[in-house]
């Protein structure tokens, strides 16, 4: 006897969404509390669905399912727009083979109130519902010898009140309903290679001849509208319009349509609320897939749920569904092959790779954090040009006013200080046999490398600027170094770090005076060293149990220690917080914060380039929040 075939993750399918469609019975309309009970769904009947294998058949098994606690009712399966929301389906349970639930109809909505009187009267309505195949078990059938699928895990998403029923299980519910013949069901996609659309079957044409003529008109506009929110041209339209189409099936070619290109540049994407995971969106399926082949290399990443059902494919795996989804063929193709024309069509393969490598980038980079930048400001600069700080004195302190008096102006004064971004960045690339080899470990490696290169790139220009002018750091607006006499932040001999040394640091940070003269009164927050003097600033700042009065370390708990390894020697320094004291400060170019990635399939190389960018600057924009010790 052989063993069942284990349960597996569903391979998403362009507009992998299935919709069952279930007649009507006597209503258990409830008038008070606008709630009816219905039968959504039924077990065991199949529907033909395609992969990259061919034709297959799916049936659902409505056991050991999770069901939400809620889902949305719509009008006819329209997912666009809240005002086709009709109200909402709970309850959900499995009774007798049937999934069973309460619909509670809006009582604000035209068409609710419209179905609502219609039950009162004892009218009846179909039930449909459209979800996701998320695991799946094969088999063969032994009679019909067709492949088939058993959906043991889906997603729902919605029930929906339709006007023509394809399977006769399910609709509105009575007391006394009895068994009906077993439902047929219809998936919303054609197969990719061809989503045709086919005219309604001979009997449903005959039986709506007259109505379809009659409201022909009306048919072509919704077709139109269909068109419209789907960005589909005319052509298609009127391929709609040739077929006979009506609107249902006119929606279900726009659902295909959409399955099987990417989301067309230069359109305006909505925000919308959604419910389920969507396979389909080429930017989510980019960062989705890319998530889990990072994650192949990254033991210990969280897979988000989104990402779990491509966890385990191969690159060859993804390039070939990456194909797939854009309506081309694979069937006997060889992995270079297949590889090669991933990479070189409009498919979402290459930038699959480059979310990889790009992840890996930003991890590393995120790990490498410069010592320097906890005493700086973070900030961003419009473009490259010179970016200029102003640094306004202090508000003119007030003064009196006698009765009937006037106001005295006051001014501000300002220095004015400078730096720019500049551009630094890398290239890795992804060579076709890698690819085809499955082989992404040693460019995962590189990536990490470089993410980490990166983030030192970084921490070495803040440095440099710390050190620069031999370890006066840069020269002011002002004609004088960063540390200098004249500025009270430089300390006249080095010395060890001691409750002294640092207590001459404090007091002449607090002296520290405005443009104009007035006080700033700046506190010390931080205690820069390298890791020569690392211990002895360990020391220092350790709290302790003083056997007198005289052995208090004031410093205890009340400045941070940093620590940078491209520090060395003995030097030290004491700065403010730099949120509330303007001092070093750095920048990124507006709304590229950090390391950018861009990818795109190689053509003087034959593979996968993915560019590695970072526009920084940085500089000292006051001295006032600074000081210096030569250390000893």
């Amino acid at each position: 006897m052989n063993a069942a075939a284990p349960v597996t993750p569903a391979t998403p399918e362009p507009m992998d969404i299935v919709v069952r469609r279930l007649p009507a019975a006597a209503s258990t309309w409830n008038a008070d509390t606008w709630t009816v009970e219905c039968v959504i769904a039924t077990s065991g009947a199949g529907v033909s669905r395609y992969d990259e294998r061919g034709e297959y058949v799916e049936i659902l098994s409505l056991e050991n399912q999770s069901w939400p606690s809620q889902i949305p009712l719509l009008d006819a399966h329209r997912r666009g727009s809240m005002d086709n929301v009709l109200g909402s389906v709970d309850t959900l349970r499995v009774v007798g083979g049937e999934l069973l639930g309460r619909a509670t109809l809006s009582r604000h909505h035209p068409l609710s109130q419209r179905i609502a009187a219609d039950l009162g009267d004892g009218h009846r309505f179909s039930a449909s519902i459209g979800y996701i195949t998320l695991a799946s078990r094969e088999q063969a059938n032994p009679s019909t010898k067709r492949r088939e699928k058993i959906a043991t895990r889906i997603d729902l998403l919605e029930a929906s009140l339709v006007v023509l029923p394809a399977d006769r299980l399910a609709g509105t519910r009575s007391h006394s309903m009895t068994a009906n013949p077993a439902p047929v069901e219809q998936p919303v996609t054609p197969p990719a290679l061809a989503p045709v659309v086919t005219a309604p079957p001979v009997q449903e044409r005959a039986a709506g001849a007259n109505i379809e003529i009659a409201d022909r008109a009306a048919v072509n506009g919704e077709i139109r509208s269909i068109a419209r929110l789907s960005g589909l041209d005319q052509t298609w339209i009127d391929g709609q319009i040739d077929a006979n189409a009506n609107a249902d099936h006119a929606r279900q070619a726009a659902f295909a349509a959409l399955g099987t290109r990417a989301a067309p540049a230069g359109t305006v994407r909505n925000a919308t609320i959604s419910i389920g995971a969507d396979h389909t969106d080429p930017e989510l399926r980019v960062r989705h897939v890319g998530e889990a082949l990072f994650a192949r290399h990254n033991p210990g990443h969280q897979l988000s749920e989104p990402a779990r059902p491509f966890f385990g494919l191969s690159t060859l795996d993804i390039a070939r569904d990456s194909l797939r989804l854009r309506g081309m063929a694979t069937t006997g193709l060889s992995a270079a092959t297949i590889v090669e024309r991933a990479l070189h069509s409009t498919s979402d393969f290459p930038l699959i790779l480059g979310d990889t490598i790009g992840r890996t980038l930003r991890e590393s980079y995120r790990a490498a954090p410069s010592g320097l930048k906890m005493l700086a400001r973070k900030t961003t600069a419009r473009d490259f040009r010179s970016q200029h700080r102003l640094q306004l004195s202090e508000g003119p302190r007030l003064l009196p006013v006698v009765e009937g008096g006037e106001f005295k102006s006051g001014t501000l004064a300002e220095a004015k200080e400078s730096y720019k971004l500049n551009t630094w960045g890398r290239i890795i690339t992804i060579s076709r046999q890698a690819i085809v080899n499955d082989d992404l470990g040693a460019f995962v490696d590189f990536a990490r490398r470089m993410g980490q290169a990166a983030a030192a790139t970084e921490a070495q220009i803040l440095i440099d600027l710390l050190i620069s002018n031999s370890a006066n750091g840069p020269t002011m607006s002002d004609g004088n170094a960063l540390f200098h006499t004249s500025h009270g932040n430089k300390a006249a001999t080095g010395t060890a770090i001691t409750v002294a040394s640092l207590s001459v640091a404090r007091a002449a940070m607090r002296k520290q005076v405005g443009l104009t003269g007035e006080s700033i009164d700046t506190a010390p927050r931080y205690l820069l060293v390298g890791p020569d003097k690392e211990t002895e600033a360990e020391q220092l700042l350790t709290v302790l149990n003083p056997n007198s009065p005289a052995d208090t370390n004031p410093f205890a708990g009340k400045l941070a220690l940093a620590v940078d390894a491209r520090l060395t020697g003995n030097r030290w320094y004491v700065s403010a917080d730099p949120a509330t004291v303007d001092g070093l400060e750095y920048a990124y170019l507006e709304g590229e914060e950090g390391v950018v990635i861009e990818t795109k399939a190689g053509f003087e190389v034959d593979g996968v380039q993915t560019k590695a960018r970072v526009d920084f600057g940085a500089g000292f924009v006051d001295w006032r929040g600074w000081y210096v010790n030569a250390g000893a």
